[in-house]
């Protein structure tokens, strides 16, 4: 994590789970695949806060079309940095 580490940007997985309604372990493979940005640090990972409150409002935008696999978008990549 780098030097300038600021807790209002970076937050925990539980925190993250609790605020999107994601469980734990599907942040950590969003973060493991890129989709949110994410940061380990020891066994614990820090997701950036924007990151993930953006990927869960592409994610409601998208609707149902999110499962489509034609889509051209986001898919695969990180959001908000």
């Amino acid at each position: 994590m780098p030097d300038d580490f600021n807790p209002i940007e970076w937050i925990t997985v539980p925190e993250a789970a609790q605020l999107t309604g994601y469980s734990p372990v599907t942040l950590r493979q969003f973060a493991r695949e890129g989709r949110i940005n994410g940061r380990k640090r020891g066994r614990d990972w820090f997701l950036d806060r924007k990151s993930v409150l953006t990927y869960v409002e592409e994610m409601k935008r998208l609707g149902t079309a999110k499962h489509d696999p034609r889509r051209v978008g986001t898919q695969h990549k990180a959001i908000g940095h």
